[in-house]
């Protein structure tokens, strides 16, 4: 993938249109699907989409049973237990996926958190870099058998315009010379994408394609560690919580992009992009406003997916994917 495939192709949808219209005539039927966070946001409707659509879904849960309940009246959903920030956690739910399914077909890694109070995790992890990185790292390396035994598997990854915040910071991944929740955010969000690079190049051979995007802004549970004066300062909500900014989506617009990058033929034979508003992002200048749109070149970088993946694998213990 070079910045010259980071090119809007066209699509039929837009920055308007919600996940029913991107699902409409899609026939999912035969398919498995996993969706973290399905069961809240973005991933509710994401699961309703595809379960819509005849998927098989899948649903690794922090809450299984409010996972159930928010699932109750959708069928062909499985929810199991997982906690992203615990690779013990995860790597149980991985074994309880391979022993249920024969091959994946889409792995949807919408979970995420943003903009929490300083914690670490682990051995000592940034809280946002283990829960939106490390633990979809995991996931999706422990997953990848199955994902190269489908005919034409995709990995979607939710990253956001708040990549545009930072790079990686090389030098203090996990904060430990001062936190800044912002910065903590954008860093795990750049890593989203470059994940996304690094697993489509290593994939591509066995036909798993991997996509990063932003949603759009949408006010959802991802909010939940901002108070509501600070959403109200940045012109977001009301006192009410009422959504007020004229450039926000609803849960399913935002949803659209995810399964716009899942199901697309548009998309088929191509990889690694950075996706928003259902068309691939332009690459957007290095002192570009976040709001203006498009990835910077950074978080598309190659060279610094292959470093990031060592490491993630360094930290992680993942089982490396080999080629």
């Amino acid at each position: 993938m070079t910045s010259t495939d980071q090119q809007p192709l066209g699509s039929p949808f837009s920055v308007t249109s919600t996940a029913q219209d991107v699902t409409a005539s899609i026939d999912l039927s035969g398919t498995s699907a996993v969706v973290t966070g399905g069961y809240s946001g973005l991933g509710l409707e994401t699961t309703r989409a595809l379960a819509a659509a005849g998927a098989r879904v899948i649903v690794p849960a922090r809450r299984p049973d409010i996972a159930r309940a928010a699932l109750a009246d959708l069928p062909g959903c499985e929810v199991i237990a997982m906690d992203l920030t615990g690779l013990d956690s995860v790597r149980a739910a991985v074994a309880h996926i391979r022993d249920s399914l024969a091959k994946l077909d889409l792995l949807m890694a919408v979970a995420g958190v943003m903009a929490t109070p300083e914690r670490h995790v682990g051995p000592g992890w940034e809280s946002q870099l283990a829960a939106n990185h490390f633990g979809h790292f995991t996931l999706a390396c422990e997953l990848y058998p199955l994902l190269a035994a489908a005919d034409g598997a995709r990995v979607v990854v939710n990253s956001s315009a708040g990549h545009t915040l930072t790079d990686i910071r090389w030098h203090d991944p996990h904060f430990r010379t001062g936190y800044d929740k912002w910065l903590a955010y954008g860093q795990a969000k750049t890593a989203n994408a470059l994940f996304a690079v690094h697993l489509n190049a290593l994939g591509r051979e066995d036909g798993v394609r991997a996509f990063s995007l932003h949603p759009g802004k949408i006010i959802t549970g991802l909010q939940r560690d901002m108070a509501l004066q600070e959403q109200i300062d940045r012109g977001w909500v009301d006192e009410h919580g009422n959504v007020i900014a004229a450039d926000f989506k609803t849960p399913s617009q935002g949803a659209a992009t995810g399964l716009w990058a899942a199901t697309s033929p548009l998309l088929t034979d191509r990889g690694g992009l950075y996706l928003e508003d259902c068309d691939i992002a332009g690459v957007s200048a290095p002192e570009a406003p976040m709001d203006d749109g498009g990835v910077r070149a950074y978080a598309i970088d190659p060279d610094a997916a292959a470093r990031l993946w060592e490491l993630s694998i360094a930290a992680t213990g993942t089982t490396p994917i080999t080629r």
